[in-house]
């Protein structure tokens, strides 16, 4: 499986034991008390045949870092304080810049739990083979050793035939790890992941070779999918073979049932805990509104087999429902200026967020997704050196949807990490890394004119942060805010079941929320060409290609359950 040759790292690269070890990061404030439920924050997830728990206390085995500066320093920990009958699947790693903040799962053969508490199991539950199995033996990947005290030595479990290794094993001295240290699991139990976020990097001079060590994460994402993070590391390294198979694997949940994920109260506990403030710039003139007051105040509905516009109802009930979007409708602003203009600049009043609820990672944690809608995105502003040139059209369209994502631990009820959408992409945003407002609610700052979505203030651009050429993108704290703790509406949680949840009628729109548009950029971008001093002048073609794609027209922005984030992950 992953085959790795043994080899030892050469005396040329000191390391040095790291005494600054990450302290342990904890929210704000306390938890609530939450309502009472089936198995949410309950500590144990039954994924089928093997029940996890999430581990988040670590003994220090191992820390290390380069002399020559080309790698930040990093820890290597065992799990500790695992409940009885629970087994390590394997060892943490992370950087020694941020708070100790990570898990790995721990796991017990539920089979084989009952057959030791319980007779008269069923026949083919005995004849399976168990979950969970010592590995084999160890494979060294990596030693490094160091004058200045402190050796760190990387094993790889062996699994036995069926089985599958769910991390690595991380010594203080070159003995082998006990059989016993680590359980390999069932190859059915597990499902494929990827790596993601490189935590080390370092190379050799003296040989080819070079050793990385990833985090990872399941390679099939979204609400429907049933991949499970353990919160292991994973190591490559370059003395493999070119034709040998390094595979990552991770647990799979196999219940039919997600019996972790909240009900309905304690839902409405969590929005209440974790609801974020929404904050907005001084300057924004285009502000959110609810979706019924862009309805009621004129929003009108066109179809290409029709030139006049029809009014929507303010439940959006005359909207077309469901199939897929040939942008044979759309939805425009009213023809009367004054009532553009109004409607336009939106309503703070009525403005509140649409939550959709769903899994992630197979049932271990829970995505509410918090959906904003403003009736205009305004015009954009490009950074050209230290020049601003505020956009006439470029930028601006009809019906903005924007997002921001809590991802929440159902082992205990913990907001882990925040997705904050912007514009071509976004970013998952550890908690130990937001600003926090009265407890545990996070700020989110909404970008001026293009309403997507920071973790802190300041000024972000897209394009070439080189020649400080791109879109620009301004947040910063005012006196306009949503609470979204108290300002929100659940327009869909699936796994709730039929009927615990009315979806409105507008989120089965699939059309566009907007007209096609498509802007004269060509003169806008000639006239921004002409202020560029001539060592960084551009044509107008290359110019384009600085900027995100939808600044230069677009057909009309669709609504959240058009969104690939909607039964996926974020990207």
């Amino acid at each position: 499986m992953f085959g790795c040759e043994c080899w030892c790292w050469s005396s040329e690269y000191e390391y040095l034991y790291d005494i600054s070890e990450p302290k342990p990061y904890s929210l704000p404030s306390p938890l609530p008390k939450w309502p009472q439920g089936q198995g949410f924050a309950t500590g144990r997830i039954c994924l089928g045949e093997i029940e996890v728990v999430q581990i988040t206390k670590f003994e220090n085995v191992w820390s290390c870092n380069l002399l020559h500066g080309k790698s930040k320093g990093i820890t290597f920990y065992r799990p500790a304080r695992i409940p009885d009958d629970f087994y390590c699947l394997g060892h943490y790693c992370q950087r020694n810049d941020q708070p100790l903040r990570g898990y790995v799962l721990v796991a017990r053969d539920m089979v084989a739990t009952r057959m030791d508490s319980e007779d008269g199991l069923v026949q083919d539950s005995v004849q399976k083979l168990p979950a969970l199995r010592n590995p084999v033996n160890y494979t060294l990947v990596w030693n490094a050793e160091s004058t200045n005290g402190g050796c760190g030595y990387i094993w790889l479990p062996n699994p036995p035939e069926g089985y599958k290794a769910m991390g690595f094993v991380v010594t203080d001295d070159h003995e082998e790890p006990n059989l016993k240290e680590v359980q390999c699991v069932r190859e059915d139990l597990t499902d494929t992941c990827e790596t993601c976020d490189r935590i080390l990097s370092v190379d050799s001079k003296f040989s080819e070779n070079h050793f990385q060590v990833w985090s990872t994460r399941p390679c099939e994402r979204g609400m429907l999918c049933r991949g499970v993070s353990v919160g292991t590391f994973f190591c490559t390294s370059a003395s493999l073979d070119s034709d040998e198979e390094l595979e990552a694997v991770c647990l799979k949940n196999i219940c039919s049932s997600l019996h972790a994920m909240p009900n309905l109260n304690q839902v409405h506990t969590l929005i209440e805990h974790y609801g974020p403030t929404v904050f907005f710039h001084p300057d924004e003139a285009y502000l959110p509104s609810s979706v019924q007051w862009f309805f009621k105040n004129g929003a009108l509905l066109y179809s290409d087999s029709s030139e006049t516009g029809e009014p929507i109802d303010h439940r959006g009930s005359n909207l077309p429902s469901g199939g897929e979007n040939e942008h044979d409708f759309w939805i425009d602003l009213p023809n009367d200026q004054d009532a553009r203009h109004h409607i336009k600049g939106g309503d703070m009043e009525s403005a509140k967020l649409y939550v959709h609820v769903k899994p992630a990672l197979g049932g271990t944690f829970t995505d509410v997704a918090m959906w904003i809608f403003c009736p205009f995105n305004g015009p954009a502003t490009i950074k050209v050196g230290l020049v601003n040139i505020a956009m006439n059209k470029i930028g601006q369209h009809v019906g903005d949807w924007e997002h921001y994502t809590l991802r929440v631990s159902n082992f205990t009820g913990e907001l882990w990490q925040v997705y904050f959408s912007e514009h071509s992409g976004g970013r998952w945003v550890d908690a130990f890394d937001l600003e926090f407002i009265e407890g545990n609610k996070p700020i989110v700052y909404s970008s001026k004119h293009g309403h997507s979505s920071y973790p802190h203030p300041g000024t972000y651009l897209q394009g070439s942060s080189k020649l400080g050429i791109g879109l620009k993108n301004e947040v910063a704290q005012s006196k306009m805010f949503i609470d979204s703790s108290t300002k929100y509406e659940i327009v869909a949680a699936e796994y709730l079941g039929d009927g615990v949840i009315e979806e409105p009628c507008w989120l089965q729109y699939m059309r566009d929320w907007g007209p096609t548009i498509v802007y004269d950029s060509r003169s806008e971008l000639d006239k921004i060409i002409d202020r560029l001093p001539f060592f960084v002048r551009f044509s107008v073609e290359n110019l384009f290609e600085l900027f995100p794609t939808e600044l230069y027209g677009e057909e009309g922005p669709t609504g959240p359950k058009e969104k690939d984030n909607w039964l996926g992950d974020e990207r």
